[in-house]
């Protein structure tokens, strides 16, 4: 892989469409444009960012593949930073094939995945963080987090991490002026209690923006909420009418659901993942058996237990063992069946649920289950926060390489304050930079680079 070559692909998703985008970038492509456009009107036809109407032609027999608007970008101004033609066709996949062949014949070779925003970070139009933002952007499942990728796109994440490793930086010049010349007379030693302030300072700051990856997870991939209750409580019912169709299979007897069942859904703008599951009760078969264990497990992987109780009959054994085995989680509580005669109350419920709101729900003629959305969006929000507070972690590559941040400052101020020679901070400090420098492509190697960018579509 070089960028000496020009690289080409169809930058549309497959499939039938009014248009479809073939994009070629390199050295060859006003070349390869001269080769196959014929516009309309000449004299504007290769103007930079300037849109053009004419035909695409074959290059070995002149013949016409499509007619098009052509758009020519010269280097630096284009996302890759280099000469960068777009050639706007009809979307149908037979003309895109056509096209992008001909820009091959012309020239060109197929791009990689992701290598035209892997050029667009070579060429530094984009550091790393602002070139994965681009993929966040493509995959976003909700408005917010849309809008925290087109955050981290525009620098919000990227100038956080300046900020710290100058701060880093400062503290490293200082030490390194004491190590130079420590045998010098009149020169002073920084004063350890004012490094250590600083230093404690951007430790902590770097704990916060490491705390937020919890957050960012949730708002980029959703929140996984795990349906649990005794068997014939109503949690397939339930499912379905939190989703709003019929998903999963109901029916009067206990034990229909043998294993979890999820589906996406969205919130007021999060997406949640809601996850069915089998009844607790004493196992009839091994099969229900395995069912039962799995709930147990997704549970505890879940971020938010929904625990559904029967209204209709008194508390069980199997419910106060759920209730017990969820007390220290931030759970919502239901009491499902409103519909029918109460016979549980509220006032009765064991200690492990003590001060929570009991909602009350009928999954089979929907009342209540507005109530219950929004008690579910209250639970995902004292975790997920509102997604609008700065910079908020998303990718766990950069959760990594802030921990080990986190860990080199650590060491150095337990080196200051134990009286170590000022080297061995330094050392640490220059671990902490490093890692920095891994989320903004600063310090990375080629193989990371080719980790980061495989995940790519081939047009991006």
């Amino acid at each position: 892989m070089t960028q000496a070559d020009t690289i080409a692909a169809i930058a549309t998703p497959p499939g039938t469409g009014g248009i479809g985008i073939v994009r070629a970038s390199g050295p060859g492509a006003e070349r390869i444009a001269r080769a196959l456009f014929r516009p309309r009107n000449p004299a504007d036809a290769f103007r930079s960012h300037r849109l053009a109407h004419g035909d695409i032609v074959c290059p070995s027999t002149g013949r016409v593949l499509d007619e098009v608007l052509a758009a020519f970008m010269r280097a630096p101004h284009s996302f890759t930073g280099e000469d960068t033609l777009e050639i706007h066709c009809h979307g149908g996949p037979l003309i895109l094939e056509e096209v992008l062949l001909a820009v091959l014949r012309a020239g060109a070779r197929p791009a990689e995945p992701g290598e035209f925003t892997r050029r667009a970070f070579l060429n530094g139009r984009l550091d790393l963080a602002q070139a994965e933002a681009v993929q966040e952007m493509i995959t976003a499942r909700s408005q917010r987090g849309l809008d925290l990728a087109l955050g981290h796109l525009r620098g919000d994440l990227s100038r956080r991490i300046e900020e710290l490793r100058a701060s880093i930086l400062d503290i490293l010049t200082l030490l390194e002026a004491e190590i130079d010349f420590q045998e010098e007379d009149g020169v002073d030693a920084a004063p350890r209690d004012a490094l250590l302030d600083r230093l404690r300072d951007i430790t902590a700051r770097i704990g916060a923006l490491t705390a937020t990856y919890g957050e960012g997870r949730m708002i980029r991939d959703g929140a996984r909420v795990v349906i649990t209750g005794k068997a014939n409580v109503g949690k397939s019912s339930l499912f379905n009418r939190l989703l709003g169709e019929d998903r999963a299979i109901v029916t009067p007897h206990a034990g229909t659901t043998r294993d979890f069942i999820e589906e996406g859904a969205s919130i007021r703008g999060i997406p949640v993942r809601y996850v069915d599951t089998a009844g607790i009760r004493e196992a009839q078969d091994p099969a229900e058996k395995e069912g039962i264990d799995r709930v147990w497990q997704q549970a505890a992987s879940a971020d938010m237990v929904l625990i559904l109780l029967d209204g209709s009959s008194p508390l069980t054994s199997e419910d106060r063992d759920i209730l017990e085995a969820n007390r220290e989680r931030d759970v919502v509580v239901a009491v499902n069946k409103s519909d029918l005669p109460a016979a549980l109350e509220t006032e009765t419920l064991p200690e492990a649920i003590a001060g929570r709101e009991i909602l009350r729900v009928s999954a089979k003629t929907g009342e209540g289950v507005a109530a219950l959305r929004d008690a579910v969006y209250a639970a995902i929000g004292r975790t997920c926060g509102d997604g609008r507070a700065g910079a908020v972690l998303t990718n766990l590559r950069h959760k990594v390489a802030l921990e080990r941040a986190f860990a080199s400052l650590r060491t150095a101020e337990r080196g200051l304050s134990g009286g170590l020679s000022p080297e061995f901070a330094a050392f640490d400090l220059r671990e902490a930079l490093s890692a920095l420098g891994e989320v903004t492509g600063q310090a990375i190697t080629e193989e990371v680079l080719d980790r980061i960018f495989s995940t790519f579509c081939i047009g991006k």
